[in-house]
């Protein structure tokens, strides 16, 4: 038996779907998916979450919310293609055939479901706790941020990145503080205030950092 065989499919677009989160994190791409989920998580939400105790227990026997979600498909993606490869080698040479591939995907999905919460728990102790606590959009003004794409102007904000206590990427959308600046792409300003989910933010050289 060999993983390219057509009833291991599932499980080679598995380890495929793996290989390219691992892709997607060395390019720097899986920091901006997680930082877009992320950003949502206000304090509000957060304590909207913490309040719905049955659906939060649920999540954790899952380990959903254990380590960040990129981890988490990850090392569901594994375990669901282990699950399947090693299942049709046993079912095989049991029964000498194994199963076809849908019914084996649905086999494997359901076992890798409860045995990946499993699986995050060594993860989880690994990950220190800071780096997976959410934090407010609030905690973010006073903080640097780079201009990422196009001009921040009056009424027309531009995309920044701007990095939390933890250290985790956000992006957000500033427009200048002063109504009559620009901030150009590739400046870094500071994070002045905050009005909803727009920041606005000032030049290092600007008067309004002068003491």
């Amino acid at each position: 038996m060999t993983l390219l065989e057509p009833y291991n499919l599932p499980f080679a677009i598995s380890l495929g779907a793996l290989l390219a989160i691992a892709l997607m994190q060395v390019i720097g791409f899986g920091d901006m998916f997680e930082s877009d989920v992320e950003i949502d998580l206000d304090a509000d939400v957060a304590d909207g979450l913490e309040a719905s105790g049955f659906v939060d227990g649920i999540f954790s026997v899952l380990g959903i919310g254990r380590v960040p979600f990129l981890i988490w498909l990850a090392s569901m993606l594994f375990v669901f293609a282990l699950v399947g490869v090693v299942g049709q080698a046993v079912i095989n040479s049991i029964f000498g055939a194994p199963l076809s591939a849908s019914l084996a995907a649905i086999l494997a999905g359901a076992a890798a479901i409860p045995l990946n919460g499993i699986a995050v728990l060594p993860i989880e102790r690994l990950i220190p706790k800071d780096e997976t606590s959410a934090v407010g959009l609030q905690s973010l003004v006073r903080r640097d941020a780079v201009i990422q794409t196009g001009t921040a102007r009056a009424a027309s904000p531009a995309r920044a990145k701007v990095k939390d206590v933890y250290g985790h990427p956000h992006f957000v959308m500033v427009e200048p503080h002063d109504e009559h600046a620009e901030l150009a792409e590739g400046e870094t300003v500071l994070l002045v205030r905050r009005e909803g989910e727009l920041f606005f933010g000032v030049r290092y050289e600007s008067p309004l950092l002068q003491p």
